[in-house]
């Protein structure tokens, strides 16, 4: 019998239910969400009706939940402009290229030391090195960051890191499925996902007055299906030219954040975002098995240490190159420590090519600890700052500098 619909409401219930123990200790709901699709799946048991490992509806929820990654990257995109970003071109450059340069570099140099042959290096590589957009849109939303300083910074840092997604899977995939990797195919895929950010995102802000007049629609219904269509189309077109289906929507939000029409669809679209957001940190928990997270459990926390330590550094380096404060690049380190489901498809890559074993348990364990400690960190970003602070003394007490300035 066909128990689908079923099975999804139970889903959602098992998510409220979460959500509402989640806001009940004060606690950001994305862990939360993650925990309770891992308590169900293939393992949990069946009562009656209630079938609780999710088989028939598996592939909905996950289809649900990659909805939800559109919605919370689209939104994200509203809370910003074209201009802002492109003002900001030059110094997100820069700080893309150091938060990818010592992310890699210790990633390759953690592979190599826990004694991986180089494909399983690279893979590992890859998993520690991409953030996730979904869970870090989240918490800037969430946490009501969007118009903070850094924040320009961070969303540049998640676009520059789908480019170098872009190429790496293509470089990847060539090493570890076909031992080849066709320098020109590596090219034109990095080439196609930089022109296509860049061309829309210089037409998008010329279209504005178009857009104003094509969105000028009193029916909220037609509205909202205009809206729609629009963003799964350049979020579809986005991915069929190697740019994240995620990135494609944070595109045509900052399009959208031009017009007149931006706080109606900021409005509209936010049960969506909220709605379709918690279905994929539900799915993302359904594809953990707990029990095969024991085997890598050393190799994970060395790795967890590893991006932490890489993470912070690199925000602080990007702040600064941007003229940031050091509390506000400290802030960068902190918010896009989370990893997700960029680093399952990096290691889906390698679990592809029959790679090590210990490759799946490592970015499961890996990605959930991040998922649960990113979020935290973020959100007692001002507590930790003030600790090191404490330590390192970045900021000089007020009368000290007053002393130090009355004796020049």
């Amino acid at each position: 019998m066909d128990h689908l619909v079923l099975e999804v409401g139970l889903a959602i219930i098992l998510i409220a239910l979460a959500g509402l123990l989640a806001a009940k200790i004060r606690f950001s709901v994305i862990p939360f969400y993650i925990l309770v699709g891992m308590a169900v799946g293939p393992h949990a048991p069946q009562l009656g009706v209630l079938d609780f490992r999710f088989i028939e509806s598996a592939e909905t929820i996950h289809f649900l939940g990659r909805l939800g990654v559109l919605f919370l990257l689209f939104y994200l995109g509203l809370e910003f402009s074209v201009g802002r970003l492109i003002k900001s071109g030059k110094s997100i450059a820069v700080g893309g290229t150091i938060y990818i340069a010592i992310n890699f570099t210790l990633g390759l140099a953690f592979g190599f030391l826990a004694g991986f042959p180089f494909a399983e290096t690279m893979v590992l590589a890859g998993i520690t090195t991409i953030s996730s957009s979904a869970i870090v849109a989240k918490v800037l939303v969430d946490l009501k960051r969007t118009a903070n300083p850094e924040t320009e910074m961070i969303l540049g840092i998640i676009m520059y890191e789908d480019i170098f997604l872009a190429v790496y899977l293509s470089v990847l995939s060539g090493l570890v499925l076909s031992d080849e990797s066709s320098l020109v195919g590596v090219l034109l895929s990095a080439s196609y996902a930089l022109g296509f950010m860049l061309l829309f995102l210089v037409v998008g802000r010329k279209a504005a007055p178009l857009l104003n007049k094509l969105l000028d629609i009193r029916s909220n219904e037609l509205f909202i299906l205009l809206i729609f269509g629009l963003l799964f189309f350049v979020a579809g077109l986005g991915e069929t030219i190697h740019v994240a289906e995620a990135i494609g929507a944070l595109l045509f939000g900052l399009v959208l954040a031009e017009t007149k029409h931006m706080k109606r669809i900021e409005h509209m679209i936010l049960p969506f975002r909220d709605f379709f957001g918690a279905l994929f940190f539900f799915s993302f928990g359904l594809t953990i098995v707990p029990s095969s997270l024991g085997g890598a459990v050393g190799l994970t926390l060395g790795a967890v240490a590893l991006t932490l330590f890489g993470n912070f550094l690199a925000g602080m380096l990007a702040g600064k190159s941007a003229g940031l404060s050091r509390k506000a690049s400290a802030n960068i380190g902190l918010t896009i420590v989370s990893r997700g489901e960029f680093s399952i498809i990096v290691a889906n890559i390698g679990i592809a090519a029959s790679l090590s074993p210990k490759i799946q348990p490592f970015a499961a364990l890996y990605v959930l600890i991040l998922a649960v400690l990113g979020p935290l960190l973020t959100k007692e970003s001002k507590l930790i700052y003030k600790g090191l602070n404490a330590i390192f003394r970045w900021d000089k007490p007020k009368a000290a500098k007053e002393r130090s300035t009355s004796n020049r």
